[in-house]
């Protein structure tokens, strides 16, 4: 008699992100015979991902909404999801499948595997929407079977909130593919070019790299600024201010970020928290070097001075020293240290490493049964 074929259910907030970041997981669950359920809200990479042969079942929701009746509509609605895949194990990507999810899985005694992909601004800053989301998530992780930082602040912050789980570790975020994100070559252009690769919206930096590009450009008008990302609505007059005065040129939302790595000298990420920045990682691969914040999530791609260099978060004038610090360097050292930052993620964020740690994971929580 055939022996069933183990289910893998995958619950995330964006289709973009799992192909993007954990495709070779996904990969490898199927390269075992692994049946694997998506489920998210629809978008532009769920057809490439039913492709590869994972199943998919819609789950629409708003990221950024408070709504209890909401809310409690989701945990309805993953139970329903779980009751019709009967999955052996459920993967859960962001805070709201962290969560409902999660309490989902308690319900239907069903194991789950938590990620934490970053804090998020409302965990962040102090108050009554963090202690809500404390609350929630204390309630969502009594049963989880594991749980996965991306760093060690994140980690720290679950423990002095008492938020409990049996057993985690800690991972090297998502990883970087490196076959795939390979050495560039520097590029030689005269005018140096910097770039922002993430959402336009303030936890991102982005008024502090407009601010910093604005006062550069002043100061050495052979600089490009280039802007990479989708850009939400608050920031759309702002951006096309900026690009009209010829300050920063909007490129959108890339497919492909390695023909922007092809023209720029130094990826910049001022931002205010992350789990663990795949532009770094992305950026560091390609020999790109990074100047970012000080800060979990950042720091612990960039060496400074060595492979990047590191400013003050929420700090306009500490990201313009930086920038100065990069362009006081002469061509040689600024590729040396695009150079060194390459084989510090080679050593330390192959994404195979992050592969098999999910593997050995879900291997071990199946044989438990």
């Amino acid at each position: 008699m055939e022996s069933q074929k183990v289910r893998v259910l995958v619950l995330s907030n964006r289709a973009t992100c799992l192909y993007n970041m954990r495709l070779e997981t996904i990969v490898a669950f199927l390269d075992l015979e692994y049946e694997v359920m998506i489920s998210s809200p629809y978008g532009s990479r769920i057809e490439d991902l039913k492709a590869l042969g994972c199943s998919y079942m819609e789950t629409a929701f708003n990221n950024r909404g408070t709504s209890i009746k909401d809310d409690l509509k989701l945990i309805g609605h993953y139970r329903k999801v779980m009751r019709v895949v009967k999955p052996d194990v459920v993967l859960t990507f962001m805070i709201k499948p962290n969560i409902y999810g999660g309490m989902a899985a308690n319900k239907e005694k069903i194991p789950f595997i938590a990620n934490i992909t970053g804090l998020g601004t409302a965990l962040q800053n102090e108050g009554l929407m963090q202690k809500v989301i404390v609350s929630l998530y204390r309630r969502a992780f009594k049963k989880v079977s594991f749980v996965f930082f991306q760093n060690e602040g994140n980690l720290s912050f679950f423990k002095r909130k008492r938020i409990a789980y049996q057993r985690g570790k800690l991972i090297p975020g998502s990883g970087v593919n490196l076959t795939k994100f390979s050495p560039l070559p520097f590029p030689d252009a005269e005018e140096v070019s910097f770039v922002f690769i993430a959402r336009v919206m303030k936890a991102k930096g982005i008024d502090h790299y407009l601010e910093a590009a604005k006062v550069i450009k002043s100061k050495h008008p052979k600089t490009t600024f280039y802007v990479c990302g989708s850009c939400e609505e608050s920031y759309e007059e702002i951006l096309n201010e900026y690009q009209k005065a010829g300050i920063v040129t909007y490129l959108g939302l890339v497919d492909d970020v390695r023909e922007v790595f092809k023209l720029t000298h130094c990826t910049i990420l001022p931002s205010y928290h992350e789990g663990l920045s795949n532009v770094l990682l992305e950026s560091a691969a390609s020999s790109c070097p990074n100047i970012t914040t000080n800060i979990n999530g950042c720091k612990e791609v960039v060496e400074d001075g060595m492979t990047g260099i590191l400013v003050e978060p929420k700090s306009t004038e500490s990201l313009i020293q930086g920038i100065e610090r990069f362009l006081n360097l002469n061509i040689e050292e600024r590729k040396r240290m695009g150079e060194m930052g390459r084989l510090k993620v080679e050593k330390e964020f192959d994404r195979q490493l992050v592969v098999d740690a999910y593997l050995e994971v879900v291997d071990a929580l199946i044989q438990e049964g």
